[in-house]
């Protein structure tokens, strides 16, 4: 007994002593993995860019009074987030970095690079061309070789994925231009509307009803401006081809401009899909969303 009482207690100061060595010994230098970035680039420096798949029509977009627009394969506003990831490539790190001669094709051919597949080209300011090239997959962690001037790259294929995301997807999903100011709705060709031909207008600043009856209250009118119209966004977004001999219950939103935006109501149920034939575009919202956007807060007294 007295035996295993001293093995203990040698057992127990051997491992306060080890315990005592590593925690006093002199801290080593940790050295972490090393980073490379691609570029230095900033984003305000490009106006276009180009995004060319090996078997597709390139989809390309041009910068126009400060935003980013679709040019092709169709013409549209882009949906600013979207484009916003695809340029992130130009901040992006990779812990891989292997110098190549761009004209050594042995050296390309085993990162996949012969036959990219991927090339994303943003265009500067000054019509010089930033050009990324897409090869094949790491097969350990899925990470994708990109050659960018005279490196090749390991980064991880989300760069790769915004770039390649569908073209109806890249829309903007918003109803309404940016640079668009409402100042009015006429909504008298709603069927709900159409008795008392609604006109709801911005006038010096406060709103006016055209129903006598209704008690507008200014805060709720202005939220719902910004949070119905101005700041929503449909949850998905088609192409429209109007049908001249079709008519359908519509709406028109007033700009400060005098210019008006035309939507065509094509369905209110089980959600709203709004037509904008100038932009040959239908905005799909939920039902929810859509019955507050045609029903503006304007207080009318319950019969």
């Amino acid at each position: 007994m007295k035996k295993r009482w001293l093995l203990n207690l040698v057992l127990l100061c051997a491992v306060a002593s080890l315990v005592a060595f590593l925690y006093l010994r002199p801290k080593e230098n940790v050295q972490k993995a090393a980073e490379y970035e691609l570029s230095n680039y900033k984003l305000a420096e490009f106006t276009a860019i180009s995004v060319e798949p090996p078997t597709k029509a390139a989809v390309t977009f041009a910068k126009v009074d400060g935003f980013w627009r679709l040019t092709a394969p169709t013409k549209a506003r882009a949906d600013q987030n979207s484009v916003a990831r695809i340029l992130s490539i130009i901040a992006a790190r990779s812990k891989e970095k292997v110098p190549v001669d761009s004209a050594d094709t042995a050296s390309l051919e085993k990162f996949g690079l012969t036959n990219p597949k991927l090339q994303l080209k943003l265009i500067r300011n000054d019509q010089s061309v930033a050009r990324f090239i897409f090869g094949t997959h790491n097969p350990i962690n899925d990470a994708q070789y990109v050659l960018f001037e005279n490196a090749v790259y390991l980064i991880d294929n989300a760069y790769a994925e915004a770039a390649t995301t569908q073209v109806i997807e890249l829309i903007d999903k918003a109803p309404l231009k940016p640079t668009e100011k409402v100042v009015g709705f006429d909504l008298s060709r709603l069927e709900q509307w159409e008795e008392t031909k609604l006109n709801v207008d911005l006038v010096e600043g406060k709103w006016k009803v055209s129903i006598p009856a209704a008690k507008p209250q200014q805060d709720e009118l202005n939220e719902w401006l910004e949070f119905s119209w101005v700041k929503t966004a449909a949850k998905s977004v088609e192409f429209y081809t109007p049908d001249p001999k079709a008519k359908y219950p519509s709406l028109e939103v007033k700009l400060a401009d005098g210019s008006k935006v035309h939507f065509d109501k094509l369905q209110e149920s089980p959600d709203l899909l709004l037509a904008r034939p100038d932009e040959g575009l239908i905005y799909n919202f939920q039902s929810d969303i859509g019955f507050t956007m045609l029903n503006p807060p304007i207080n009318l007294p319950s019969n």
